[in-house]
């Protein structure tokens, strides 16, 4: 039987993040009454679906093993690429999002191709990725952004226009059932499929995955094909919301969405990468920001507060692990 103390410290291990998101909403309600109204509500649902997709992306990227830091700049390249298709060529939905996929999927076998063939360690080939994918993208925009309307070079107009169809992407309830699809896609695979487990199999043990049969180099590359898809989606929906593309917009999203991915480790006690856990790691941020920001609290002062939750969350998930 156990004792107390360890009952109260292993139920705070298992769903500490759902009790800090509830303390922070009981909190924020008491000292701001509009946080708890519908549309701040679902304001935060909106506001965190992009980084929650991208999120997934990096906690897939984790179950294998690895570490995706390229994920901002491939959803900065898929904000460039479907705005610009349409803006600069006039090119539809039905043909925009295809490419910008296969844009993604390039920069995706170039990471599987880093770490898996050439076996650079994965932090610093998607270091080099990133740096690489965010220059292309902003030499492909000349360094600007890129807008309905906005002049070209030979002094005409952009053609296109974003059309209601790609509008509504990035708009509720769209962009949250887009985040709901994702973060039960990817947890369903991990979960409750044969490649998935034996995805966590390759990011537990890799040499034992090895030895048992599995085929460790087509995992991991899958996993950061996968990662770069889902920042594309992310990118997408970021381009639909803001209706332009803007240099380096996704860039923004990447420590939100490692933090969120991180945070999530300890959900439910799991100890290893999910996406629900990933979600909650990001209501949780999603939470603490808009709470910060209705009490007036400086925008430059809530990374301190974010950097915070997040070393909290990995000190109970790695002194657990002890």
């Amino acid at each position: 039987m156990l004792k107390p103390q360890s009952a109260f410290l292993g139920f705070f291990y298992n769903w500490g993040t759902v009790v800090a998101v509830a303390v922070l909403v009981v909190f924020f309600g008491l000292t701001a009454p509009a946080f708890l109204e519908v549309s701040n509500l679902v304001n935060i649902l909106r506001s965190i679906s992009i980084v929650t997709v991208i999120a997934v992306g990096v906690t897939v990227s984790l179950a294998a093993g690895g570490f995706d830091l390229s994920v901002g700049s491939v959803a900065s390249t898929a904000n460039a690429v479907s705005i610009s298709l349409i803006v600069w060529f006039g090119w539809g939905t039905n043909l925009v999002l295809p490419v910008t996929f296969l844009a993604a999927l390039l920069i995706g076998a170039a990471n599987a191709f880093l770490i898996v063939k050439v076996r650079i360690p994965d932090m610093l080939a998607t270091l080099a990725t990133m740096f690489i994918v965010q220059g292309i993208a902003m030499t492909y925009t000349l360094g600007g952004s890129v807008t309905e309307n906005m002049p070209l070079p030979d002094g005409s107009t952009a053609p296109g226009h974003l059309g209601a169809g790609f509008q509504s992407l990035g708009q509720v309830p769209t962009i949250i059932l887009v985040m709901a699809g994702a973060v039960l896609l990817v947890q369903g695979f991990l979960s409750f499929s044969k490649p998935g487990r034996s995805l966590y199999a390759v990011g537990g043990n890799l040499e034992a995955s090895r030895l048992a049969g599995i085929p460790v180099n087509r995992y991991r590359a899958v996993a950061y094909l996968a990662s770069a898809s889902l920042s594309a989606v992310g990118g997408i929906l970021l381009a639909s919301r803001i209706g332009s593309s803007q240099v380096g917009a996704g860039g923004g999203y990447l420590m939100d969405a490692v933090a969120a991915a991180w945070i999530g480790l300890s959900f439910g006690g799991s100890g290893r990468p999910n996406a629900v856990g990933t979600l909650v790691g990001a209501v949780l941020l999603g939470v603490l920001q808009n709470g910060l920001v209705m009490l007036s609290v400086p925008y430059y002062s809530m990374d301190i507060l974010k950097g915070g939750v997040l070393a909290a969350a990995l000190a109970v998930t790695y002194f657990k692990k002890r």
